[in-house]
C-alpha cells in the first residue's frame, strides 16, 4: 500500500485525495461483487454463443474487395444474434460510429410519409440533424419522414398518457434512447424499456421499436432485445468492442429489419453479401469476448465517481446509491472551470496523450462547444477512460469507460485532484 501511494504521489495524486478515495471504496464491496456476478453471467453467454457457432482460427482470416463468402464476418453476426437473442445481426467495420448505426437503422425502416416517435424526449445531439430537428441535408425530414416526441415527466419516467395520444396511423417506428446522452435524466433499465415497448405495441402491434443501446450493453444480464425490441443498435468502440475493436457498429433484431439495414448500408440487392473485414476479425471477436469484464470495470468506475463526488456537494446522475443501467456517470460541476478541471484530470490519467490539455471546442453535430478528455488507443473510444460534455448549464461532465477498474479508479482520483488544485473542492 505504501509503495502504491508513493507511486500515485509521483503521478500527482496527493495523500489526502488517495485517502478520501480509499475511504469511499470501503462501502462499495457488496455492489462491486454484484457487478462481478452479472459480468460472469454475460461472459458465459458470450462464450456459449462462440462455442455454438464454432468460432475457429479460420474466422480470423482477412478479406478484401467485395468480401464475398467472408466466413469470419458472417459467423460474428451469428454470435451477436445469439448473444442478443435476435433473428439476425449486422456487425460491420463499415459502420463508422453509433450515430451511423442509428442512421442506417432509421433510414432503412422509415419511408416517406412515415412518422418517427421518440417517447423519451429529445434524442442525443448528433441524432438531431439525422432526424431533421436541426436542419441538415439528407435528414429524414428532407426525405419526407415526420417526427414527434413526448417529453419525460418531471421525475424522469414515461408520460404514458401523451405517448398514447402521439401514436397515430403514420407512426411507423419508436426510438428509445437507453442512456441519458448529454441530459441529466435517468438512464432506463431493460425492465422499464420492456414495459414501454409492451405499451406502444398494445396500441399499435405493427410498430417497430428500436433501442439505442449505446453504453448499456452487458450492464444487465438481459438486453432490450429480450423484452420486445425489434432492433438494438450500438457502436463497437463502446461496450461491445471491449476496447479492442478499432471501428464498427452493430444492429441486432428481426430478420426483416436487419435485412433492410444491410440493403441501406451497402446497396439494394447486395445487403450482407458484401463488405470485406480488412483483417479486423481478431479484434472484433476478442473485443466482444472481453466486453463483459471490461464493462464491469467501467461500471465500478462510474459508481466510484458518484460516491466520491456526491458527498462533496455535487449532484450526480445516477446518484451514489441508485441502480445502474449504463456506464455513464453525470456529475454537475456548476461551471465551465469545473468541467475543464475534471477533464484535465481524466486526460492526465490516460496512457495516451496524457500531456495534452483538453479545452472546449466546436464539434460537428453539436450546437454548443464540447470538451472531451480521452487519451485512448482508439480515437473517440468511450469504453476507454473518457469524460466529456457540452459547455452549457448545468455544466455536467459525463464520465465513462476504463478498460480496467484500476484505470477507472486512477482517472477519477486524478479528476478530483485537479478540482482540488484549482480550488474548486476542499476535502
Amino acid at each position: 500500500m505504501k509503495e502504491l501511494l508513493e507511486l500515485y504521489n509521483t503521478m500527482g495524486i496527493s495523500s489526502g485525495v488517495y485517502a478520501y478515495g480509499e475511504k469511499t471504496l470501503e462501502n462499495l464491496k457488496e455492489r462491486f461483487a454484484e457487478i462481478d456476478k452479472i459480468a460472469e453471467h454475460n461472459q458465459a453467454k458470450v462464450i456459449a454463443a462462440m462455442q455454438k457457432n464454432r468460432v475457429s482460427a479460420a474466422c480470423f482470416a482477412a478479406t478484401t474487395g467485395y468480401g464475398y463468402d467472408d466466413v469470419g464476418r458472417d459467423n460474428l453476426e451469428k454470435v451477436y444474434a445469439d448473444v442478443f437473442h435476435t433473428e439476425a445481426a449486422l456487425v460491420r467495420p463499415q459502420i463508422t460510429c453509433g450515430t451511423h448505426a442509428l442512421t442506417v437503422a432509421l433510414s432503412a425502416n422509415l419511408l416517406p410519409g412515415d412518422e418517427l416517435l421518440s417517447p423519451v424526449g429529445l434524442p442525443y445531439d448528433t441524432l438531431q440533424e439525422v432526424i431533421g430537428i436541426r436542419e441538415s441535408p439528407c435528414s429524414l425530414k428532407e426525405y419526407g419522414v415526420s417526427y414527434r416526441q413526448v417529453d419525460l415527466l418531471e421525475d424522469g419516467t414515461f408520460d404514458y398518457d401523451n405517448i398514447k395520444k402521439a401514436i397515430n396511423d403514420k407512426t411507423k417506428l419508436v426510438t428509445i434512447q437507453r442512456s441519458k446522452g448529454y441530459a441529466t435524466r435517468p438512464s432506463f433499465s431493460v425492465k422499464q424499456i420492456g414495459e414501454l415497448i409492451a405499451y406502444v405495441k398494445a396500441i399499435k402491434p405493427d410498430i417497430i421499436c428500436m433501442v439505442d443501446n449505446c453504453y448499456g450493453e452487458f450492464v444487465e444480464a438481459i438486453e432490450p432485445s429480450d423484452v420486445g425490441a425489434d432492433m438494438v443498435v450500438g457502436s463497437l468502440i463502446k461496450n461491445p468492442g471491449g476496447g479492442l475493436a478499432p471501428i464498427g457498429g452493430y444492429i441486432c433484431g428481426t430478420q426483416s429489419c436487419v435485412e433492410r439495414c444491410a440493403y441501406r448500408l451497402s446497396a439494394p440487392g447486395l445487403g450482407q453479401e458484401v463488405g470485406a473485414n480488412l483483417g479486423l476479425m481478431p479484434a472484433l471477436y476478442q473485443g466482444f469476448f472481453m466486453a463483459p469484464t471490461v464493462v464491469a470495470g467501467a461500471e465500478k468506475g462510474a459508481i466510484f465517481a458518484a460516491n466520491l463526488y456526491e458527498p462533496l456537494g455535487f449532484k450526480c446522475v445516477p446518484n451514489a446509491t441508485e441502480s445502474r443501467h449504463d456506464i455513464i456517470q453525470a456529475v454537475e460541476l456548476g461551471s465551465e472551470e469545473g468541467m475543464i478541471a475534471f477533464c484535465k484530470g481524466i486526460q492526465a490519467a490516460a496512457p495516451v496523450d496524457s500531456f495534452a490539455t483538453p479545452l472546449p471546442w466546436d464539434m460537428p453535430g453539436y450546437n454548443d462547444k464540447v470538451i472531451m478528455a480521452a487519451g485512448a488507443f482508439v480515437q473517440g473510444s468511450s469504453i476507454e477512460l473518457s469524460a466529456d460534455g457540452p459547455i452549457r448549464p448545468p455544466y455536467a461532465v459525463y464520465f465513462q469507460g476504463g478498460l480496467t477498474w484500476c484505470h477507472a479508479k486512477l482517472g477519477i482520483l486524478m479528476s478530483l485532484q485537479k478540482m482540488v488544485d484549482a480550488g474548486l473542492v476542499t476535502l
